[in-house]
Protein backbone atom coordinates (compact mmCIF):
# COMPACT_ATOMS: atom_id res chain seq x y z
CA UNK A 1 0.00 0.00 0.00
CA UNK A 2 2.85 2.26 0.85
CA UNK A 3 4.93 1.36 -2.59
CA UNK A 4 1.61 2.72 -4.67
CA UNK A 5 0.58 5.40 -2.44
CA UNK A 6 4.26 6.56 -3.60
CA UNK A 7 3.44 5.95 -7.20
CA UNK A 8 0.07 7.52 -6.79
CA UNK A 9 0.92 11.01 -5.48
CA UNK A 10 3.86 11.47 -8.05
CA UNK A 11 1.57 10.12 -11.07
CA UNK A 12 -1.59 12.85 -10.00
CA UNK A 13 0.91 15.37 -9.05
CA UNK A 14 0.10 16.01 -5.74
CA UNK A 15 2.27 19.00 -4.60
CA UNK A 16 0.87 19.86 -0.57
CA UNK A 17 2.82 20.00 2.55
CA UNK A 18 2.19 16.54 3.78
CA UNK A 19 2.73 14.45 0.40
CA UNK A 20 6.12 16.56 0.17
CA UNK A 21 7.20 15.35 4.02
CA UNK A 22 5.56 11.59 3.52
CA UNK A 23 7.98 11.14 0.41
CA UNK A 24 11.19 12.76 1.59
CA UNK A 25 10.76 10.73 4.80
CA UNK A 26 10.27 7.47 2.56
CA UNK A 27 13.31 8.02 0.89
CA UNK A 28 15.26 6.62 4.20
CA UNK A 29 12.92 4.05 4.63
CA UNK A 30 14.08 0.68 6.35
CA UNK A 31 10.99 -1.68 6.49
CA UNK A 32 10.41 -2.53 2.67
CA UNK A 33 12.77 -4.58 1.76
CA UNK A 34 13.06 -7.29 -1.28
CA UNK A 35 14.47 -11.00 -0.63
CA UNK A 36 17.75 -9.21 -2.77
CA UNK A 37 17.85 -5.80 -0.42
CA UNK A 38 16.30 -3.11 -2.99
CA UNK A 39 14.61 -0.63 -1.35
CA UNK A 40 10.75 -0.66 -3.22
CA UNK A 41 9.20 2.33 -1.76
CA UNK A 42 12.55 4.57 -1.52
CA UNK A 43 12.57 3.71 -5.30
CA UNK A 44 8.73 4.91 -5.91
CA UNK A 45 9.46 7.69 -3.45
CA UNK A 46 12.40 8.97 -5.67
CA UNK A 47 10.44 8.97 -8.50
CA UNK A 48 7.16 10.84 -7.23
CA UNK A 49 9.48 13.46 -6.00
CA UNK A 50 11.27 14.56 -9.05
CA UNK A 51 7.27 14.52 -10.29
CA UNK A 52 6.57 17.13 -7.78
CA UNK A 53 8.97 19.63 -8.60
CA UNK A 54 10.12 20.63 -4.75
CA UNK A 55 13.81 21.78 -4.65
CA UNK A 56 13.23 20.74 -0.87
CA UNK A 57 13.80 17.42 -2.14
CA UNK A 58 16.98 17.52 -3.42
CA UNK A 59 19.40 17.53 -0.49
CA UNK A 60 17.92 14.13 0.54
CA UNK A 61 17.87 12.73 -3.10
CA UNK A 62 21.53 13.32 -3.66
CA UNK A 63 22.24 10.92 -0.08
CA UNK A 64 20.28 8.52 -2.38
CA UNK A 65 22.66 8.42 -4.81
CA UNK A 66 25.00 6.28 -2.72
CA UNK A 67 22.34 4.03 -1.56
CA UNK A 68 22.93 0.24 -2.10
CA UNK A 69 20.46 -0.16 -4.37
CA UNK A 70 21.21 0.30 -8.04
CA UNK A 71 17.44 1.52 -8.97
CA UNK A 72 16.99 3.76 -6.08
CA UNK A 73 20.48 5.49 -7.39
CA UNK A 74 18.53 5.24 -10.68
CA UNK A 75 15.49 6.64 -9.67
CA UNK A 76 17.41 9.35 -7.75
CA UNK A 77 19.61 10.50 -10.71
CA UNK A 78 16.57 10.70 -12.69
CA UNK A 79 14.76 13.27 -10.68
CA UNK A 80 17.57 15.06 -9.62
CA UNK A 81 17.42 15.86 -13.65
CA UNK A 82 14.25 16.87 -13.73
CA UNK A 83 14.38 19.28 -10.57
CA UNK A 84 17.44 20.70 -12.52
CA UNK A 85 19.61 21.62 -9.24
CA UNK A 86 23.25 21.24 -9.99
CA UNK A 87 24.15 20.93 -6.71
CA UNK A 88 23.97 17.18 -7.09
CA UNK A 89 26.70 17.56 -9.94
CA UNK A 90 29.87 16.78 -7.71
CA UNK A 91 28.60 13.42 -6.64
CA UNK A 92 26.86 12.21 -9.81
CA UNK A 93 30.64 13.35 -11.11
CA UNK A 94 31.46 10.61 -8.83
CA UNK A 95 29.79 8.02 -9.92
CA UNK A 96 31.06 7.90 -13.24
CA UNK A 97 34.86 8.32 -11.68
CA UNK A 98 35.79 4.56 -12.30
CA UNK A 99 35.49 5.22 -16.13
CA UNK A 100 34.22 3.07 -19.30
CA UNK A 101 36.48 0.44 -17.93
CA UNK A 102 34.60 -0.42 -14.96
CA UNK A 103 30.94 0.29 -16.39
CA UNK A 104 29.94 -3.37 -16.86
CA UNK A 105 27.08 -5.40 -15.86
CA UNK A 106 27.57 -6.66 -11.70
CA UNK A 107 27.74 -10.55 -12.17
CA UNK A 108 24.43 -12.25 -11.25
CA UNK A 109 22.34 -9.20 -11.60
CA UNK A 110 20.75 -7.63 -14.88
CA UNK A 111 22.06 -4.03 -14.30
CA UNK A 112 25.26 -2.32 -14.38
CA UNK A 113 27.40 -1.27 -11.67
CA UNK A 114 26.14 1.89 -11.88
CA UNK A 115 23.15 3.38 -13.54
CA UNK A 116 25.26 5.52 -15.85
CA UNK A 117 22.46 6.30 -18.70
CA UNK A 118 20.56 8.40 -16.04
CA UNK A 119 23.40 9.95 -14.55
CA UNK A 120 24.89 10.85 -17.92
CA UNK A 121 21.78 12.15 -19.08
CA UNK A 122 21.42 14.32 -15.95
CA UNK A 123 24.77 15.54 -16.51
CA UNK A 124 24.15 16.96 -19.69
CA UNK A 125 20.27 18.11 -19.14
CA UNK A 126 22.53 20.27 -15.99
CA UNK A 127 24.92 21.22 -17.94
CA UNK A 128 28.09 20.15 -16.14
CA UNK A 129 30.83 21.23 -18.33
CA UNK A 130 33.13 19.89 -16.21
CA UNK A 131 31.85 16.77 -16.98
CA UNK A 132 32.95 16.39 -20.40
CA UNK A 133 36.01 14.79 -20.39
CA UNK A 134 34.37 11.64 -18.10
CA UNK A 135 31.40 11.12 -20.09
CA UNK A 136 33.14 11.35 -23.59
CA UNK A 137 34.52 8.02 -23.21
CA UNK A 138 30.91 6.21 -22.91
CA UNK A 139 29.77 7.06 -26.73
CA UNK A 140 32.04 3.99 -26.77
CA UNK A 141 30.28 2.04 -24.39
CA UNK A 142 29.15 -1.57 -25.04
CA UNK A 143 25.45 -1.06 -24.41
CA UNK A 144 23.60 1.32 -26.81
CA UNK A 145 21.15 3.13 -24.30
CA UNK A 146 24.47 4.25 -22.43
CA UNK A 147 25.95 5.11 -26.25
CA UNK A 148 22.92 6.94 -26.90
CA UNK A 149 23.45 9.01 -23.31
CA UNK A 150 26.58 10.04 -24.06
CA UNK A 151 26.15 11.44 -27.44
CA UNK A 152 23.02 12.84 -26.22
CA UNK A 153 24.90 14.63 -23.00
CA UNK A 154 28.23 15.80 -25.35
CA UNK A 155 25.95 17.35 -27.56
CA UNK A 156 24.08 19.37 -24.63
CA UNK A 157 27.84 19.88 -23.34
CA UNK A 158 29.65 20.89 -26.18
CA UNK A 159 27.07 21.77 -28.81
CA UNK A 160 29.14 20.03 -31.45
CA UNK A 161 26.66 18.39 -33.80
CA UNK A 162 28.63 15.15 -34.68
CA UNK A 163 27.16 13.88 -31.84
CA UNK A 164 23.48 14.49 -32.77
CA UNK A 165 24.64 13.11 -36.20
CA UNK A 166 25.38 9.89 -34.44
CA UNK A 167 22.20 9.66 -32.78
CA UNK A 168 20.17 10.35 -35.69
CA UNK A 169 22.01 7.84 -37.79
CA UNK A 170 21.10 5.50 -34.68
CA UNK A 171 17.49 5.82 -35.78
CA UNK A 172 18.77 2.97 -38.34
CA UNK A 173 18.93 0.55 -35.34
CA UNK A 174 16.81 -3.06 -36.23
CA UNK A 175 15.36 -2.92 -32.32
CA UNK A 176 12.24 -0.94 -31.65
CA UNK A 177 13.23 0.16 -27.74
CA UNK A 178 16.40 1.53 -28.99
CA UNK A 179 14.72 3.26 -31.79
CA UNK A 180 12.15 5.03 -29.38
CA UNK A 181 14.99 5.83 -27.37
CA UNK A 182 16.98 7.80 -29.64
CA UNK A 183 13.55 9.56 -31.01
CA UNK A 184 13.75 10.61 -27.47
CA UNK A 185 17.16 11.74 -27.32
CA UNK A 186 17.07 13.59 -30.19
CA UNK A 187 13.53 15.46 -28.99
CA UNK A 188 15.22 15.82 -25.44
CA UNK A 189 18.09 17.97 -26.96
CA UNK A 190 15.82 19.79 -29.67
CA UNK A 191 18.02 18.79 -32.66
CA UNK A 192 15.78 20.75 -34.92
CA UNK A 193 18.00 19.08 -38.20
CA UNK A 194 16.99 16.16 -37.00
CA UNK A 195 13.12 16.58 -37.37
CA UNK A 196 12.48 14.91 -40.63
CA UNK A 197 14.71 11.25 -39.79
CA UNK A 198 12.54 11.58 -36.66
CA UNK A 199 8.74 12.01 -38.73
CA UNK A 200 10.02 8.65 -40.84
CA UNK A 201 11.49 6.45 -38.54
CA UNK A 202 10.06 3.48 -37.92
CA UNK A 203 8.66 4.61 -34.43
CA UNK A 204 5.02 4.59 -33.50
CA UNK A 205 3.76 8.38 -34.02
CA UNK A 206 2.90 8.57 -30.63
CA UNK A 207 6.69 9.00 -29.93
CA UNK A 208 7.67 10.98 -32.86
CA UNK A 209 5.04 13.47 -32.02
CA UNK A 210 5.90 13.93 -28.52
CA UNK A 211 9.77 14.68 -29.98
CA UNK A 212 9.28 17.11 -32.75
CA UNK A 213 6.61 19.09 -29.86
CA UNK A 214 9.93 19.26 -28.32
CA UNK A 215 12.10 20.07 -31.16
CA UNK A 216 9.46 22.84 -32.24
CA UNK A 217 9.59 24.74 -28.55
CA UNK A 218 13.16 24.97 -29.55
CA UNK A 219 12.84 26.09 -32.94
CA UNK A 220 10.02 29.09 -31.66
CA UNK A 221 12.78 30.00 -28.44
CA UNK A 222 15.12 30.47 -31.34
CA UNK A 223 12.91 32.39 -33.10
CA UNK A 224 13.36 36.17 -33.19
CA UNK A 225 9.64 37.42 -32.34
CA UNK A 226 7.79 33.77 -32.76
CA UNK A 227 4.34 35.17 -31.90
CA UNK A 228 1.21 34.88 -33.92
CA UNK A 229 1.04 37.61 -37.01
CA UNK A 230 -2.69 38.53 -35.02
CA UNK A 231 -0.53 39.72 -32.20
CA UNK A 232 0.81 42.03 -33.74
CA UNK A 233 4.05 39.96 -34.18
CA UNK A 234 5.89 38.08 -37.20
CA UNK A 235 4.95 34.36 -38.11
CA UNK A 236 7.11 31.93 -37.08
CA UNK A 237 10.15 31.04 -39.22
CA UNK A 238 10.62 28.27 -42.07
CA UNK A 239 11.83 25.76 -39.45
CA UNK A 240 9.20 26.25 -37.14
CA UNK A 241 6.55 25.78 -40.16
CA UNK A 242 8.31 22.99 -41.94
CA UNK A 243 8.41 21.01 -38.16
CA UNK A 244 4.64 21.93 -37.74
CA UNK A 245 3.62 20.41 -41.19
CA UNK A 246 6.12 17.27 -40.17
CA UNK A 247 3.48 17.17 -36.97
CA UNK A 248 0.18 17.42 -38.62
CA UNK A 249 1.22 15.17 -41.25
CA UNK A 250 1.30 12.42 -38.29
CA UNK A 251 -1.64 13.23 -37.03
Amino acid sequence: MRYYAAWWLGKFRVRNEAAIEALITALDDEESRTELGGYPLRRNAARALGKLGDRRAVSSLIRCLTCEDFYVREAAAQSLEALGDSACVPTLIQLLAGGVEAAQVVPGRPHLVQPYEAIIEALGTLHAVEAVELVRPFVNHSIPRVQYAALRAMYQLTEDAQYAEQLVQALQNGEVQLRRSVVSDLGAIGYVPAAEAIATSATENSFKLIALKSLLERQLRLDPDPISEAAGGSLPSKRATEVMTLMDNLL
